[in-house]
């Protein structure tokens, strides 16, 4: 039998705002939420793949940002990124009790994506996604790798991508996000009192 989760006393919840000269971004995240995401980035598809991210991770997120968008989207995706990876490794906290370690496969119509991660402290990002040619509204594919590389370097996380299968871009960024979300969601999960690492730290 698995593990059964337990409600943690509070609710994990951090809010973090960062401002440069290329951008300006608020995030909240709430790990013990209800799933309530909202996006608003100026960038329309980044926007969906947040509210996918929170929906599915189970968790409360609200992202603002603004960034010059005239010149590119790169600042702002990868700014994203970080705020919301320092955001979420604030939220979790000490991870005392968490199950760290998720993975699996993650089908989207024909594409299907590999997920693995641990809430390991030690960031590290394996991005093999097939490349995506075609724009996505105004959503540049390439940048789908600098978003996982920013968040996963904020969140002290190892995080492993690969593609399995698929055609549409669309269809293979979002089943990367959706996938991270729910590994997300179990990783965090609470089901003991102990810090799970033999170092005694995460």
């Amino acid at each position: 039998m698995s593990p059964v989760a337990i409600p943690p006393s509070e609710p994990r919840r951090a809010t973090r705002h960062r401002k440069t000269n290329e951008t300006e971004i608020t995030v909240d995240c709430c790990v013990d939420g209800g799933g309530e995401a909202t996006a608003d980035t100026g960038i329309p598809f980044l926007d969906h793949m947040l509210e996918q991210l929170g929906k599915h991770g189970g968790f409360d997120l609200t992202v603002t940002a603004t960034g010059d968008l005239d010149v590119d989207t790169h600042h702002t995706v990868e700014d994203v990124g970080i705020v919301l990876g320092g955001t979420f490794a604030e939220a979790i906290g000490d991870k005392v009790g968490v199950r760290r370690f998720a993975s699996g496969l993650f089908p989207l119509d024909e594409a299907m994506v590999e997920v693995a991660l641990d809430l390991s402290g030690r960031p590290f990002l394996v991005y093999e996604i097939d490349a995506v040619s075609e724009w996505i509204g105004s959503f540049d594919p390439q940048l789908a790798e600098e978003f996982w590389r920013a968040f996963a370097f904020a969140a002290g996380i190892t995080l492993h991508l690969r593609s399995r299968a698929g055609r549409n871009g669309h269809h293979v960024i979002e089943a990367s996000f959706k996938g991270v979300a729910r590994c997300l969601r179990d990783a965090v999960r609470v089901e003991g009192a102990g810090l799970p690492s033999t170092k005694g730290t995460l």
